[in-house]
């Protein structure tokens, strides 16, 4: 099945050179199709609960777990200089967004010598596809990829600053 795509979060031109950035820590991301279609079935997944996260958590999740690895750099340059880079280049993409702290990662990895010359430049939304197709190969079924989104989020609230005037204290 197809996932529903909404004409605003649906394009086919290439990402700007600037990220949007939110107060909230959200940077936005773009993926392409392929890969969106699959995190999809993990949103809508029935193991997808308690919380149910959504893809700003998932999309997150697979950057960490695909860059945890011990050759997760190679892996991702590897996909990227396979199989990314024989797809259409007016592949559409799908603007989603992640958490700020794995936008910092794949920052690092736009930055690593493999991005560099004479190598090939891949952009942003091409790393972040990147990241979620080897997430997608480490766990095709999504479970460590919802575990891993659980760890991310426990990472943040520890993270976040204490709140205040909260009820009950």
């Amino acid at each position: 099945m197809e996932p529903v795509l909404s004409s605003q979060r649906y394009e086919t031109r290439p990402p700007a050179a600037s990220v949007p950035q939110r107060a909230d820590g959200i940077i936005e991301a773009r993926l392409w199709i392929e890969e969106y279609a699959w995190l999809h079935g993990i949103l809508k997944s029935d193991a997808n609960v308690c919380p149910t996260f959504r893809f700003p958590d998932l999309i997150s999740a697979a950057v960490s777990l695909s860059l945890a690895r011990p050759d997760g750099h190679e892996d991702i340059f590897r996909f990227l200089g396979t199989q990314l880079v024989l797809r259409p280049p007016s592949t559409a993409r799908r603007r989603e967004s992640m958490w700020r702290a794995q936008y910092e990662q794949l920052r690092g990895l736009q930055r690593s010598p493999a991005n560099r010359h004479p190598n090939p430049n891949f952009q942003l939304d091409q790393l972040t596809t990147a990241c979620v197709a080897q997430a997608r190969h480490i766990d095709e079924d999504g479970t460590r990829l919802l575990l891993q989104a659980r760890l991310n989020m426990a990472e943040r609230a520890g993270n976040a600053p204490a709140h205040r005037g909260h009820a009950g204290g």
